[in-house]
């Protein structure tokens, strides 16, 4: 490839970019980039709210909203326009099993470098969702050239056990969770619960999330121990049913609504214990995130086991009782801590990963 003095333009792929988990674990990567040598364009779908769109122009990317992949003609034709009039020599899809529309037109437009990343898995309960994936798993490898996951889990769920992929991990800013006791007493104070035992979650309310267990859990944690309080932080389609459930439980002046926060990261530092009881993950980065903050945290067997970064977390199956995952919650003491050198060893270093991610890219170029 002729080598210039302008970055290499890299189409990232998205379905609806909003406030999810895939559009923050790219984002990541982008701020972190080299952006001389690299430079990420993003495709939205429309309907999307692209809160990012601000900062990702003044990164220098730019972000076009194409037509919903239900409508294959019109979102080929506005992609495979778009790709060729910026000659992208990589595409990079974080589509999941939808990722074979995005594939397929960056194939028809002649883009030699088609990476697919899948990010997520299945759960049982979502039954359209899941006749979609299953019926377009066969497909995964047809149109890639790279094959891409966020997990060795998510990687073998969608392009099998004999597959190779390159698992890129979903790398945070350590120092941006470490424990600080003085933003703990700040928070808590503010938020009246300095004497309490604080349960947390941060995540959409959706059913993947699985929050209406939670609340079963939490009503068993008040039973154990009156002084719990139970911080939720995010928003979502199932906030709704949630909140209704708090209130048949009678749990009102015990669970805490924060909605969806810019500083959600300084919401771990609250909080004593973190749980995690999604019905399915391709990866769950809150969990790192938790840890990262030196919480203690209890998984569902759900989650990969990859997120395992320390020796806080624990995982119980969603077929186990409420009463038992409260046991569990409640006994678990949290030895706050510096945990930046552990979080690089493992890998989930921002900084550190951007390299490799520019890495994998310029080695696909040669350059």
């Amino acid at each position: 490839m002729e080598k210039t003095d302008k970055p290499i333009r890299v189409a990232q792929m998205m379905t609806y970019m909003n406030y999810g988990g895939v559009e923050m674990a790219v984002m990541n990567y982008y701020r972190h980039i080299d952006r001389t040598k690299i430079q990420f364009d993003f495709f939205a779908l429309e309907g999307s709210t692209i809160p990012q769109r601000e900062e990702i122009e003044r990164l220098g990317g730019r972000v076009y909203v194409v037509p919903k992949y239900t409508n294959l003609c019109r979102y080929e034709k506005a992609i495979i326009e778009k790709f060729r009039e910026n000659n992208y020599p990589i595409v990079h899809s974080h589509m999941n099993t939808l990722s074979v529309f995005s594939l397929r037109g960056a194939k028809k437009a002649g883009i030699p470098n088609r990476i697919a990343h899948n990010h997520s898995t299945i759960g049982k309960g979502e039954t359209k969702k899941n006749i979609i994936k299953y019926a377009l798993r066969p497909f995964a490898k047809k149109y890639p050239t790279r094959l891409c996951a966020c997990s060795e889990f998510a990687g073998r769920w969608l392009y099998g056990s004999r597959a190779e992929f390159t698992v890129i991990k979903n790398a945070i800013e350590p120092q941006k969770y470490k424990y600080d006791e003085n933003k703990r007493r700040a928070l808590r104070a503010e938020l009246h619960i300095e004497d309490k035992f604080v349960i947390g979650h941060i995540g959409r309310f959706c059913f993947q999330k699985n929050q209406e267990f939670l609340i079963d859990v939490f009503s068993e944690a008040v039973k154990k121990n009156p002084d719990s309080v139970l911080l939720f932080v995010g928003e979502g389609e199932n906030e709704d049913l949630i909140r209704n459930k708090v209130k048949t439980f009678g749990l009102e002046d015990n669970v805490l609504f924060m909605g969806r926060r810019a500083n959600a990261c300084d919401f771990y530092q609250a909080m004593d214990c973190f749980v995690l009881p999604s019905r399915y993950e391709g990866f769950g980065i809150v969990a790192i995130e938790a840890q990262a903050s030196g919480l203690p945290v209890v998984c569902s067997t759900c989650v990969p086991a990859e997120v395992k970064v320390t020796d806080s977390v624990s995982f119980l199956s969603l077929q186990d009782s409420p009463e038992k995952w409260a046991q569990e919650i409640t006994e678990k003491k949290a030895v706050r801590k510096d945990m930046t050198a552990v979080l690089t060893e493992a890998g989930y270093d921002i900084e550190t990963e951007a390299h490799v991610l520019l890495d994998y890219y310029l080695d696909l170029l040669k350059v």
